[in-house]
Formats: C-alpha cells, structure tokens, sequence
C-alpha cells in the first residue's frame, strides 16, 4: 500500500481561510492582508496556511478566485459576436463592481511584488484569455473570422481598451462603449474582411 504524501486539505478549514482572506481584502486592501490576520480571523495557525498556500499572495488570489469565478461564465451563443460581447460586459460590469476593484489594487501592487504579480497572471489572467481564445477559435472553425487570425493579438485588440479606460484614463466601460470597441475590432478580424 503507497503511503500518501502529506494530509489532504480539511474541505471546512480550507473554506474559512479563504473566506477570512477574501473578506479582509475586500475590508483593507492587499497590503494591510497578513497571513497572521488571516490565520486569526480563519481561526487556524500560520503553518496551516503555510501547508497549503506558499505565501500570502497565493492565499489571497485562491480567495479572489474562489469568489470571483462565477461571475464571469464562458458563453457560447453560436456567435462570436454575441459571445465577445456578453463576455465583455460581464468582465467590464465585474471590474468596476467592489471585488473587481480588487484587481486594480492587485495589478498595482504587482508593479512592486513580483510573486503577487506571478499569481495574479497564472492564476487569473492566463485562465480568462484561455476562455477567450476559446470563444474565437469556435468564431474560426464556424466561419465567421479570418481563418489565418492572429487570436493571441485579437485577444489584445479586444481587451486591451477595457484595461486602457479601468487603470488609466478613467473613463466609463458601459454598454455603448463595449458595442462600440467591438464592432471596431470585428471589423478588422471577421471572414468577410478577408
């Protein structure tokens, strides 16, 4: 009989933690979260933490996740207009909601916190561009964009804006602007222009 390695995570005790992280960054921000507030408030030690989070980056993105996730579901509509869309608004909607806020907070921290910076790229970005990539190679195989479309540059095309308004100029992400900025990049990605 093979001897496991280590003790499986306590389903509860892994819920509190994430519950206490999320709720202290939702309540003071990443900086002033410590895995030590963060064990108090779960009511578990550090080295528990420790046992299943590497630091207090991965703790706190894990808690991020675990709630944000649902929020911003793939769809497929059998349009990839209508997908683009629906995902845009749902992201643009969530990022200005108070937990979206969030990322802002952690993408400004990651400037000075390169394992921050490091979780927050593997384990909320690269997810969230797979899911669009997915969305436009179904737009390829059904026809309706360019067969030879750089999807990875398209990606940016589409998202890229929504950033640009959130961390730099301010401006509004409702629904005319959405609309707008992706009929401009249809325009230049879609079968029809080939």
């Amino acid at each position: 009989m093979e001897k496991k390695k280590g003790r499986p995570r306590n389903v509860e005790t892994q819920k509190a933690i994430l519950a206490a992280a999320y709720h202290l960054l939702l309540e003071t921000g990443f900086e002033a979260v410590t895995v030590e507030k963060i064990a108090e408030r779960a009511k578990v030690s550090k080295a528990t933490i420790y046992k299943w989070w590497s630091n207090k980056a991965a703790v706190v993105m894990d808690s991020f996740l675990s709630a944000a996730s649902a929020r911003l579901p793939v769809p497929d509509t059998g349009s990839v207009v209508d997908d683009i869309v629906m995902q845009v608004s749902n992201l643009a909607k969530f990022l200005t909601s108070q937990e979206g806020k969030v990322i802002n907070e952690l993408i400004a921290e990651g400037q000075f916190d390169l394992k921050l910076a490091e979780e927050y790229r593997v384990r909320y970005f690269y997810p969230r561009r797979l899911d669009s990539r997915h969305i436009l190679e179904r737009g390829v195989k059904r026809g309706e964009l360019r067969k030879n479309l750089n999807i990875e540059l398209a990606i940016d095309l589409i998202y890229g804006p929504l950033f640009y308004r959130l961390l730099i100029t301010g401006e509004t992400l409702d629904t005319c602007f959405i609309r707008n900025l992706i009929e401009y990049a249809f325009a230049g990605i879609e079968a029809k222009g080939v």
